[in-house]
């Protein structure tokens, strides 16, 4: 990919027909810029994609680099993206490099401002797990040389490295280990549709479904908070044919079908996996059975090609899939009512 050099101050001034202060006054809000001045310079920055430069050339280093590395998360209250972050942090911490962080909250519009506010600062490198369902805005950022990895979700319209966990083989690991266990009304209950890797789990769940000739009959979607999961628990469990194990696709989704199945005193009778591991799930009763992601070997992995594209190595982009694993603790291993 040819690199371009990220439009400057002057480059604006030029387009714009001022002088470069007048363009300085424009970008730091200062009075004293005429509306036509005003307007020209907005048009040239809007046309040129600039960025200004807001780190103190005393916090840059000879290299040119400002020794920070943006993350784009999805939720840092979330313990997959907590955990994420601490990996990247302590990568960067060896090389003597910053991470700053913020919050997408599946706000494909909050991803933009963050993104756009980091690179305004000129982050050498971002790591990216997306809310919007194109990301191609950021192919003037990828050409004029910003390492970009995007995390948990593959980047679309966008050719940069990504590092994900294989979700579709852990979603189909959960429904053979819930089979094997006697359970054949097995119930999905799923993250937002728009996310692909939540529609990748599913997948994964139908196509298990399907290789022991069961047809899927519990399904609920667009789930995305414990408040929304629980609801969902009560309504499946109040039908006239209740599912007997309950497969659900995202941490917070887990532990909302916890509570509600405590809630109802059926949590030593209903079977449950969920995907992704998550605090003190080892010490509840029963421990919860889960399909572990590796949110740190991810951050660690997208550290590392981080660093390598930083130091000058080149590649054709390429995707990295962080293996899951089966952890059985109790929930899972509850006996359906077709145990032999």
């Amino acid at each position: 990919m040819v690199t371009r050099a990220r439009p400057t101050l002057r480059d604006v001034a030029l387009l714009a027909k001022v002088s470069p202060k007048t363009v300085s006054r424009v970008v730091n809000g200062e009075p004293g810029v005429s509306p036509q001045k005003l307007a020209a310079v907005r048009r040239a920055i809007a046309q040129l994609d600039y960025r200004p430069n807001f780190t103190a050339s005393s916090l840059r280093r000879s290299s040119g680099r400002t020794a920070a590395i943006a993350a784009v998360l999805e939720d840092l209250a979330n313990p997959f993206s907590a955990a994420l972050h601490r990996a990247l942090e302590d990568a960067a911490r060896d090389r003597e490099v910053l991470i700053f962080a913020g919050s997408v909250d599946e706000n494909p519009e909050r991803e933009r401002e963050l993104i756009r506010a980091f690179t305004m600062r000129q982050a050498d490198a971002l790591v990216v797990v997306p809310a919007s369902d194109n990301q191609s805005y950021l192919m003037s950022e990828v050409s004029a040389g910003t390492p970009v990895v995007f995390v948990d979700r593959p980047p679309i319209g966008l050719p940069v490295d990504a590092v994900l966990a294989d979700g579709h083989d852990g979603a189909a690991a959960a429904v053979h280990h819930l089979v094997r266990h006697g359970h054949r009304d097995i119930a999905y209950l799923g993250d937002l549709q728009s996310i692909q890797t939540a529609r990748q789990r599913f997948q994964g769940f139908k196509e298990a479904l399907s290789d022991h000739g069961i047809r899927p009959a519990h399904i609920v979607h667009d789930l995305h908070t414990e408040r929304e999961s629980a609801a969902a628990v009560r309504r499946l469990l109040a039908a006239a044919i209740p599912p007997t194990a309950i497969f659900t696709s995202q941490n917070l989704v887990t532990i909302g079908a916890i509570r509600a199945l405590q809630q109802l005193d059926r949590h030593r009778d209903v079977a449950l996996v969920g995907f992704d591991d998550f605090p003190l799930a080892d010490l509840l009763h029963p421990a919860v059975t889960v399909i572990a992601q590796s949110p740190s070997e991810m951050g660690r992995v997208a550290a590392a090609l981080i660093f390598r594209r930083l130091d000058g190595e080149q590649w054709r982009p390429t995707t990295h899939l962080v293996p899951t694993r089966l952890i059985p603790r109790g929930s899972g291993e509850i006996a359906g009512p077709h145990r032999a």
